[in-house]
């Protein structure tokens, strides 16, 4: 049996919608289904590995990445690079793996640009008031910044109209049943189904 190559999810939200958890909990419970590693320049933090929470790297050498074509989408981020590398992210497809980049809708559009048959889902919270009690939950933030976060995350929010599924998170486990949904259609095709059950489908259609 031959593997079908895998899909390549594009995952978006706006801060404070909960795409870390529900991502989270899809990894655990979805078999041959994994999340794209970013590089980016930002110093390494506590309690975070290399090649596990990102790809460290030097601002040279991430250029060096830029010039040579590697990177499907890349950005900079209050003075720090990130980017998603194009080898990495078609070998693990190749493998039969399902993909899954959390990236914004910019670096989603850069994406889409170069690989057309990417699968975009945005996640948005139920109310705007549920958003604003997430990120004021978060820590000890000044109203300023809260009210900062909330313009940025209406502004990204605006731009859910480019993608191809829409979940809403109001009950984290129904929103995560919507994901696994989304999931497992894109493994029942015809292209996944084909490669899947040749043998019974030979059989079947046999003289």
């Amino acid at each position: 049996m031959t593997h079908a190559s895998g899909t390549l999810y594009i995952v978006s939200a706006p801060s404070g919608a909960g795409k870390t958890s529900l991502v989270k909990a899809l990894i655990d419970q979805v078999a041959d289904l994994r999340v794209s590693v970013s590089h980016t320049t930002r110093p390494i933090r506590p309690g975070e590995v290399d090649g596990v929470n990102y790809h460290f790297t030097s601002r040279e050498q991430f250029i060096e990445q830029v010039s040579a074509g590697d990177f499907l989408e890349h950005a900079e981020v209050f003075g720090n690079l990130y980017g998603t590398s194009q080898s990495t992210v078609e070998r693990t497809l190749a493998e039969g793996y399902d993909l899954i980049l959390e990236i914004d809708w910019q670096g989603a559009q850069q994406v889409r640009r170069a690989l057309p048959l990417a699968r975009s889902i945005f996640i948005l919270p139920p109310s705007r008031e549920a958003l604003r009690e997430r990120l004021t939950n978060r820590g000890q933030d000044e109203d300023s910044v809260i009210e900062g976060r909330m313009t940025q995350a209406i502004d990204e929010m605006s731009h859910y109209v480019e993608y191809d599924f829409l979940v809403i998170n109001d009950d984290f486990h129904t929103a995560l049943d919507d994901l696994k949904a989304i999931m497992r259609s894109g493994r029942l095709d015809i292209a996944h189904q084909q490669n899947r059950h040749t043998p019974l489908l030979t059989a079947l259609l046999s003289e």
